[in-house]
């Protein structure tokens, strides 16, 4: 039981990890998209 507890929170762990990560992914293209407009934004001033 305890083996099987423990497979179980590595699994999700893992899971996590790759949400976490995925999300840290969206966030800097939207950040990069930010940076992007502001720049455009400040060339057309």
């Amino acid at each position: 039981m305890i083996r099987i507890a423990l497979v179980l929170t590595a699994v999700l762990g893992l899971a996590a990890c790759e949400t976490v990560q995925g999300a840290g992914k969206d966030i800097q293209k939207a950040g990069t998209a930010i940076t992007s407009s502001a720049k455009k934004v400040q060339k057309d001033m």
